[in-house]
């Protein structure tokens, strides 16, 4: 039977009607060998946006999109195949430990990570901060990057759900990015596309998140554990507070140094980012059967960190991807020229800040991308920022700027500043992971 024609199906789903699988398989196809024009791809999301989708709308449209391109297969994987996904924050450099925390685990890690997209910062970006890493490996290289040290932190492939490829860009400027059922089936057709057997999603909500409240985060979480198990993927979600910055640093080489002296354990870990690695990790080594509890897999990757094992697998996994082979001792990161204090205008104890705002002044200084094809400047951000709760004087560091230039440095103090709100007594603190979503 004929597909039917992209105007009937937009006029369904406009009108509110369910679409069938075959339907749905029909717009895969459609966006992915150009029969639906980039009008047609718009008007069908806009209408997605407005009527939602089912569950098992959701699902199909998930399988879909893995289907319209090359799905990878790990016959001879050494342990259980996992990945993590975060919904995006501002200083989220979680990735770039858990990954090798988790090969030193025994899992399989083949981590498909994105770049930056709005006022949130992308592992891929930060990644290209070390001098000759390649985030598109090649299958060859990337296969042989896992079997030596278990994890691989790369993007994704033209050939990985092409169709979801080219609806996110046409859903990125028709306003049509708000929706549910189309963020759930982007995220897990590329999962589900790199072949994973158990995935973790740490959904952020907060100031700096796309959900702002518990409700939308929870929402959202529901949507991607169940369209996963209907897709037979294993997924927890954990719900986690992004109305401040996860650690102190925001911009794409401060990161990668934190999560360098993280691995290797100079200074002290940051209490809150060491929490939540260790509880998303926790979450995947139960999903893949490598540990009976949470707390077993919790001591296992403290373990990974004391014992320099996961340090030792994120400077193989460097170095077999073209970056710099003693990463670990000089990862020769591009340092900014101008660095500048932010002053508090005023004494008080730090009530709240505006994460989205700091992730935006990042943007500003050149650290992420206000269209798809801009530069990044590695060098720039925010370090330093103090999180809220702390008491501070007029004049006190409030966080250092990281600027290619005076006259941007000059605009972020100003803009730091006003991001956050310092007033008296004690303010009322978010609890790091606000609760989860799985089926276990």
């Amino acid at each position: 039977m004929a597909d039917a024609a992209p105007a009937e199906l937009i006029r369904r789903k406009r009108d509110g009607q369910a679409l069938t699988a075959g339907e749905i398989g029909a717009i895969a196809r459609g966006l992915t060998d150009g029969s639906f024009s980039d009008a047609q791809a718009g008007a069908l999301a806009m209408a997605i946006v407005c009527r939602g989708m089912s569950t098992a709308e959701t699902t199909a449209l998930t399988l879909a999109m893995r289907d319209s391109g090359r799905v990878l297969a790990w016959a001879h994987a050494a342990g259980p195949v996992l990945d993590k996904h975060s919904t995006g924050g501002v200083g989220d450099k979680l990735s770039l430990m858990l990954a090798p925390m988790l090969a030193a685990c025994g899992a399989w890690v083949p981590m498909i990570s994105g770049r930056g997209l709005g006022h949130t910062g992308g592992t891929l970006d930060k990644l290209e901060a070390l001098s000759g890493y390649t985030v598109d490996p090649g299958d060859q290289r990337l296969r042989l990057t896992l079997q030596t040290c278990g994890c691989a932190i790369v993007g994704a492939s033209a050939d990985l759900a092409p169709a979801d490829r080219r609806l996110y860009a046409i859903r990125d400027v028709t306003a049509t990015v708000e929706s549910v059922p189309l963020i759930t089936a982007s995220i897990l057709s590329k999962k589900l596309a790199a072949g994973l057997q158990g995935l973790v999603l740490d959904v952020k909500l907060g100031s700096g998140a796309f959900c702002r409240t518990l409700d939308a985060a929870r929402t959202l979480a529901q949507s991607l554990v169940a369209t996963a198990a209907g897709a037979g993927l294993r997924a927890t979600a954990l719900l986690s507070d992004m109305n401040q910055v996860l650690g102190a640093t925001a911009g794409n080489a401060l990161e990668l140094r934190d999560a360098i002296d993280f691995l290797t354990g100079r200074g002290a870990r940051e209490p809150r980012t060491l929490a939540l690695t260790l509880a998303l990790g926790a979450e995947l080594l139960v999903n893949g059967g490598l540990h009976a509890d949470a707390a077993a897999a919790t001591a296992a990757l403290q373990a990974t960190l004391d014992s320099g094992a996961a340090a030792e697998r994120f400077a193989r996994m460097v170095a077999l991807l073209g970056g710099p082979s003693d990463v670990l001792r000089d990862a020769r990161l591009p340092q900014a020229p101008v660095v500048r204090p932010v002053p508090a205008p005023h004494g008080g104890t730090l009530q709240a800040c505006d994460v989205r705002a700091l992730g935006l002044a990042v943007v500003a200084l050149g650290g992420g991308r206000r269209r798809p094809g801009d530069r990044i400047d590695p060098r720039v951000g925010l370090s330093h920022l103090l999180p809220p709760g702390r008491a501070v004087q007029a004049g006190e560091l409030l966080a250092q700027v990281h600027a290619a230039d005076e006259g941007a440095a000059d605009e972020t103090v100003a803009a730091v500043q006003a991001a956050f709100t310092i007033g008296d007594g004690a303010p009322e603190l978010q609890p790091l992971v606000a609760g989860r979503v799985g089926s276990a």
